[in-house]
């Protein structure tokens, strides 16, 4: 019997998750959704994520893959339909939703095949417990016209060292940004950033750059010599993970 390789796609309050991967000490999305399938598929049952996110990061799209073994459940074969993502949603926590499964290729890969990934990141500027966990509040609102001439220099550069978290083991640090952007909405601004790939708490320290542009701490010419430097202590700090969101994953 040929084996079948699923896609899956969620969305999760990372609110109360050490991120989407496993890890020995603490719960992330992955374990949790790796138990859920298991039990409806009655087999043991790893998945493979389209990247990773840090602790306490949403995801409004998210992608990850797993190829049962045969034989299935009953009829040897998984039946997609509504009755699976229900039936799935019934064991996950509140917090963590399937929205699809789709057969794929056999080779096909969820994190791999992934050709662009947008982030957003929401700040309001009035305290509003509505959005307590989900933006990031600031007392003064930033010159957002500056921001975003800082934004568009980002996009000039493809190595960003200096907004990666050190000893994180990739082959390189270059990324291609096509969009950075901020925008307003009626109770805050909101951060776009999409590119191929992302490295660790990029999205966080370049929010966190851009954050000490709007507030006149530094020029936004400054941002050139920062991402020149390779240097994460050059670049901003990074801001709280509860106002970013992981958009949308294309392939």
């Amino acid at each position: 019997m040929t084996t079948q390789r699923f896609f899956i796609e969620l969305s999760y309050d990372g609110t109360n998750y050490h991120g989407w991967q496993l890890q020995p000490n603490a719960i992330g999305v992955q374990e949790v959704l790796n138990k859920a399938l298991s039990t409806i598929l009655r087999q043991p049952i790893e998945t493979l994520g389209c990247g990773r996110t840090d602790t306490g990061v949403h995801a409004k799209q998210f992608f990850a893959h797993f190829t049962p073994q045969p034989p299935l459940i009953s009829g040897g074969a998984i039946k997609i339909d509504n009755s699976l993502i229900r039936s799935l949603n019934s064991v996950l926590p509140h917090d963590i939703a399937a929205k699809r499964i789709f057969p794929v290729a056999p080779d096909a890969h969820a994190r791999f095949d992934a050709t662009l990934r947008s982030y957003e990141y929401h700040i309001h500027f009035n305290k509003d417990p509505f959005k307590h966990g989900y933006s990031w509040l600031l007392r003064d609102e930033p010159d957002i016209e500056l921001m975003n001439q800082a934004a568009a220099i980002i996009m000039e550069y493809i190595d960003f060292s200096c907004f990666s978290k050190s000893n994180t083991q990739v082959k390189t640090n270059n990324c291609k940004i096509s969009k950075a952007e901020w925008v307003k909405t009626d109770s805050g601004i909101v951060f776009h950033i999409s590119a191929d790939r992302f490295l660790r708490n990029m999205v966080r320290a370049i929010v966190g750059t851009l954050i000490q542009v709007g507030r006149h701490e530094i020029e936004p010419g400054d941002v050139h010599a920062i991402i020149r430097s390779k240097n994460r202590s050059n670049a901003g700090v990074s801001v709280p993970a509860c106002g970013l969101y992981l958009t949308e994953v294309f392939y």
